[in-house]
């Protein structure tokens, strides 16, 4: 049995040498594989039972002079914490979920944006405060999963003119769907980094490399549109006016999603029995190894995160044979280290930007309606965080069911606003209203310029024409 096994069963980072002792001395009885695991998982349960046995004692022992497991000391919360909410179209699943949340023991904040709607453990839109502790599944799947967005400097009076040389740069500069990869691996210096901080990251390096400059399904995309400000902008060193722009949605890919699986699966390992409940909400305490694993790993995936914007934009720009002369971007899939009341606190953000005063952003609607950028307005009440996003209405099963793709790009491209390649669970219907969603944040955030999308690339569903 295996370190990683041992871990995912809720063995301590500091009692797997006595535990594989064990393993080999049941092995040498002849008792192996679900025998040899249901063993160790009593011993858990109640080393005090297994003190005379000769297989298992050391182990029994190790794990008795421990004394409470650092989960075991926290308190059991019957009331949850409060938690202030922005906007209104919020369904009950949504508060369901952010509810839970605010009973863990560890809870010190939350806060739950516009765009909020069902999630896995935390709501997206969800943001949570926990005090020396951090919740793989609070953080999400695509772990850094992030916003980019870059002013060319192609004059916005010749995008029409550019049409076809901007199309085919998304055709070309980019890849979709999931496992999609580029032909030649693109370089980029976050591949120098220490990759070795965990195993999974060890092991995912070459996936982690051959998936750099890509995309994968659902909402992602990259595309083109104009950028309008009404006012110069210091932040952004632009005049006033039109520019045209590249914008892209994605996170860490495949990597990112093993990270999350891998310490999500350790973390419910290692729930006790009377926390069973909150399940995918389980957390790391940031001082086991497991909880700095997680947070060095996690934080490679920021870091890849945005090497693959920086790459997909490099590519994309090149070949539409123009330069970059201003951008912005954000994470909102992540957690932070911040203090707050004084204290110091991991943040979680799951699907919300984060809008500290002056901290700019990008919040996009959806493939028809606007994305803002965005500063922030630093409103402790949300945890200095605001939407990701429009935010769902719809789930994506649903959305099949009612809408084709074909009728939809036909009718867009009517209104000016060309589908390269899409699915019917992304076409505009499916998200909440963009403008009613920066409304309900205006103490938030507030807007310096808008971004129209006109050409947009997303993972095809095989509906759309080539």
């Amino acid at each position: 049995m295996r370190v990683r096994k041992l871990l995912e069963l809720g063995v301590p980072d500091d009692c797997t040498s006595e535990a594989i002792g064990a393993v080999q001395s049941l092995a040498k009885k002849g008792i192996r594989g679900t025998s040899a695991q249901q063993l160790v998982e009593k011993c858990l349960q109640q080393p005090s039972d297994f003190l005379d046995d000769v297989s298992l004692a050391g182990f029994a022992e190790a794990l008795l002079s421990r004394g409470e497991e650092p989960a075991d000391r926290w308190p059991i919360r019957v009331e949850p914490i409060a938690y202030q909410t922005w906007g209104d179209e919020i369904d009950e699943a949504s508060h369901a979920q952010m509810k839970s949340a605010c009973r863990l023991p560890m809870a010190v904040g939350a806060a739950l944006m516009p765009d909020a709607h069902v999630g896995y453990g935390l709501p997206i839109g969800g943001v949570l405060a926990l005090e020396g502790a951090v919740a793989p599944y609070a953080v999400g799947v695509d772990i850094a999963c992030r916003m980019k967005l870059s002013v060319l400097d192609i004059p916005a009076s010749l995008f029409d003119k550019q049409f076809d040389l901007l199309k085919n740069a998304l055709e070309n500069g980019t890849r979709f769907g999931i496992g999609s990869r580029h032909t030649t691996p693109q370089d980029h210096a976050v591949m120098d980094q220490d990759w070795t901080v965990t195993r999974v990251t060890r092991e995912h390096k070459d996936k982690a490399r051959s998936q750099l400059g890509t995309s994968g399904s659902g909402n992602h995309f990259v595309e083109f549109g104009i950028l309008t400000l009404e006012e110069p902008s210091e932040d952004l060193g632009l005049h006033t006016g039109q520019y045209v722009a590249l914008m892209s949605h994605s996170g860490s890919r495949g990597t990112g999603a093993a990270v999350c699986s891998t310490y999500s699966s350790i973390a419910q390992s290692r729930l006790p029995k009377k926390f069973q409940e909150f399940g995918r909400l389980a957390w790391l305490d940031m001082d086991s190894e497991a909880g700095q694993e997680y947070w060095a790993a996690m934080n490679l995936m920021g870091d890849y995160a945005a090497a693959n914007h920086d790459v997909i934009h490099r590519l994309v720009s090149k070949l539409a044979k123009t330069r970059i002369i201003a951008g912005v971007e954000n994470h909102h899939n992540f957690a932070w280290k911040e203090i707050h009341d004084n204290k110091e606190v991991i943040v979680h953000r799951k699907g919300a930007t984060p809008a500290g005063k002056g901290v700019l952003g990008v919040i996009p609607g959806s493939m028809a309606t606007p994305a803002y950028v965005v500063k922030g307005k630093g409103n402790h009440a949300s945890l200095l965080s605001a939407s990701h996003g429009a935010g769902r209405r719809m789930s994506r099963t649903k959305a099949r069911d009612q809408y084709r793709f074909r009728p939809i790009q036909k009718e867009l491209q009517g209104r000016g606003v060309h589908i390269l390649s899409a699915g019917a669970d992304e076409v505009p219907f499916v998200y909440k209203d963009i403008h009613e969603v920066m409304l309900a944040q205006r103490d938030l955030v507030e807007s310096i310029a808008r971004f129209d999308p006109r050409i947009v690339k997303m993972s095809d569903d095989g509906e759309s024409e080539d």
